[in-house]
């Protein structure tokens, strides 16, 4: 994996190298390599991979994963004090699971140009009209994440 050879530097990078982890198992089942985990109070309560393939289901992205199986964990609807890890910038339909979910913080690996909704196409994570705000970090190990996506689908394509 391209990833492997990280020395961690900080919580961000541990985390965010959890959620490659996940990103690779997800490759590694035939789906886009998009990879999540939960974070509170420095421990990991979930992690998911993308199961659209898998599950014959378009909701069936890493995120909305990691939020229920997160939820579950803590037998809570509201995911107050924690931190999602994710390697590519959520779409519009799990920034606003995030939102609802009320999670504190989101850091993402690589954007998403073409659907991303934290930031690169449009905002709603951070959108003032909404009752909850999402404190965002990008970039953190954006160049890995990014090439574990380009890497997977040019295997698909050649």
């Amino acid at each position: 994996m391209v990833f492997e050879h990280i020395i961690s530097k900080d919580d961000d990078e541990s985390f965010m190298l959890e959620a490659l982890r996940e990103a690779a198992q997800g490759a590694g089942e035939g789906e886009v390599p998009v990879g999540a985990v939960i974070v509170k109070d420095g421990e990991i309560i979930a992690r998911a991979h993308n199961r659209i393939e898998s599950d014959k289901r378009s909701s069936a992205h890493a995120e909305m994963l990691a939020i229920e199986a997160a939820e579950r964990a803590l037998d809570a609807k509201w995911l107050s004090g924690c931190t999602m890890y994710v390697t590519l910038e959520p779409c519009s339909m799990c920034a606003g699971a995030l939102v609802l979910s009320r999670i504190e913080r989101l850091v993402i690996g690589a954007d998403d140009p073409k659907t991303g909704a934290c930031g690169s196409l449009r905002n709603i994570a951070a959108d003032e009209r909404l009752n909850h705000r999402i404190e965002i970090k990008r970039g953190v190990l954006g160049e890995e994440c990014s090439t574990t996506l380009k890497e997977f689908f040019r295997e698909r394509r050649g």
